[in-house]
């Protein structure tokens, strides 16, 4: 419940996702400065081996940091997985709008992005990250201040969230896997290398459908943890 996370632990939970934005954001615009003077597009250009690693390995620590800060925060499993989940989603949430401050991009909430790289690339318009964010606010929020007190997350809620998580996750990568096993979309393709795919990739549907039925389950996941009134037996849940 909302007493059981004083007011200052809050605000520094945010203040370090709207620093982890900024900072994001900082390295974005260090990156097209060097790689994309003329501005951001599909497809990429090349990066040496040692910059794509450093970028993987930088995108990985990011996760790190965010499951760290969880776990500090969080007293339950549950509540860990919450603060993580918050801190994630404002990160990204701010993350955008300092690029706009910044670089004056995106252009619309359509723009594509490079959205991440583990395990494969994940694209799609600016506006698919965003609503995550504000449903995994809402599901944090759900968690957090649960009317029951520390209740944990029923398997029935776990098994729609991680349902969910999987179809908005697919919806991701769909263009990208569609763009790599289709040989209509990338004729001149003859190496197995993601460095090389990325060459070539340039984004032309994202699935919305999909999307928005993983969005439907999170929300519905959301919605049967909200119901339950009394704290679930299984600790390992808590």
């Amino acid at each position: 419940m909302l007493t059981n996370y004083p007011k200052h632990t809050i605000l520094w939970l945010t203040l370090f996702g709207i620093a982890m934005g900024f900072l994001e954001s900082a390295v974005v615009v260090y990156l097209r400065e060097i790689y994309y003077p003329n501005g951001f597009g599909f497809p990429l250009v090349s990066m040496s081996d040692k910059m794509a690693l450093t970028e993987l390995l930088r995108e990985a620590a990011t996760v790190i940091m965010l499951l760290a800060t969880g776990y500090i925060a969080g007293h339950t499993f549950s509540h860990r997985f919450a603060w993580f989940i918050y801190c994630f989603a404002v990160w990204d949430i701010f993350y955008y709008l300092f690029l706009k401050a910044l670089l004056h991009w995106p252009a619309s909430w359509l723009t594509w992005d490079l959205l991440f790289l583990i395990p494969v690339p994940w694209t799609g318009p600016v506006l698919a990250p965003v609503i995550v964010s504000f449903t995994m606010i809402l599901l944090a929020a759900a968690i957090v201040f649960h009317p029951g007190g520390k209740v944990g997350i029923s398997r029935k809620a776990w098994l729609l969230i991680i349902t969910g998580s999987a179809m908005v996750f697919l919806s991701f990568i769909w263009d990208f896997s569609d763009f790599v096993l289709n040989p209509t979309r990338q004729p001149f393709l003859q190496t197995d290398s993601l460095q090389e795919s990325l060459k070539q990739y340039i984004p032309e549907k994202f699935n919305w459908p999909v999307f928005t039925v993983g969005e439907l389950i999170l929300l519905s996941g959301l919605f049967v943890y909200w119901r339950l009134k009394k704290p679930v037996r299984n600790s390992k849940l808590l």
